[in-house]
């Protein structure tokens, strides 16, 4: 199937998006969403607020008001100063009627458990974040973060296996998946086959400079399909991409 082409939109409504964004409704599924150059850079900086643009901000609060959970490396929450999730009445009304809770938690993937539980993912949210750890973390972190409020799960020994996140996730009821980042974790999901999309917004900036990219870490090699491309006016490009199944060998 060819995908749809929308040029010159200056503002799609939230219905509009919807429809061009809908998941399948049965899970796990696992959306990945990033900002980047034509030249692929992903922050400016250490951030990716120099790279964003208005309907891309609209998009990425379209992805998490479809999703169960947002997935966030601990490296990402830090730099980028993560807060709860929160949606206006009308998004909360929408989740409701779609029988969803009014907000979704973020999960963290952290191995060492080194997030501080006075930050603003911990004291200005709605639901306590999920941390996603291992058993090797520091014991007395683990402790700060469950008495500031977090649900802590330990999933490894030492490392956190891709499979593991989503199967913990699916055993809370989170199917719908929106990770936001950063590289790595991306990288990791799509190395392991577990990354069924990717919505990249590719904003028209040549940056240089030594900036990652989307993705970092193991060779992926994920084959993907284009569902639709929004070129904005101001000529940032916004693309779905979904994985293609009948391309990778196993799975």
């Amino acid at each position: 199937m060819e995908p749809r082409i929308i040029i010159g939109q200056q503002e799609l409504t939230d219905d509009e998006l919807i429809q061009l964004y809908q998941g399948p409704g049965t899970g796990p599924w696992v959306r990945a969403n990033f900002v980047q150059s034509v030249d692929g850079a992903v922050a400016v900086g250490e951030t990716s607020s120099g790279l964003t643009t208005p309907l891309d901000q609209q998009v990425l609060k379209l992805l998490r008001l479809l999703s169960d959970v947002v997935l966030v490396g601990a490296s990402t929450i830090r730099v980028e100063d993560y807060i709860g999730v929160r949606f206006s009445p009308a998004g909360v009304a929408r989740r409701r009627a779609w029988g969803m809770a009014d907000v979704p938690p973020i999960a963290v993937v952290s191995g060492r458990a080194d997030l501080d539980p006075d930050s603003r993912l911990l004291t200005n949210t709605l639901v306590p974040p999920i941390i996603l750890t291992s058993t090797s973390a520091s014991a007395a972190a683990k402790a700060n973060l469950k008495a500031a409020g977090a649900t802590v799960l330990e999933l490894g020994d030492t490392s956190i296996e891709s499979g593991a996140i989503i199967e913990a996730l699916a055993n809370l009821g989170l199917h719908q998946i929106i990770c936001e980042g950063g590289p790595t974790l991306a990288g990791q999901l799509a190395a392991d086959h577990i990354l069924d999309e990717l919505c990249l917004t590719t904003v028209p900036t040549i940056l240089g400079g030594p900036a990652g990219r989307v993705t970092h870490g193991r060779l992926a090699s994920l084959p993907v399909r284009c569902k639709h491309i929004i070129v904005d006016q101001d000529g940032a490009q916004i693309a779905r991409w979904i994985v293609d199944p009948d391309r990778i060998s196993s799975r």
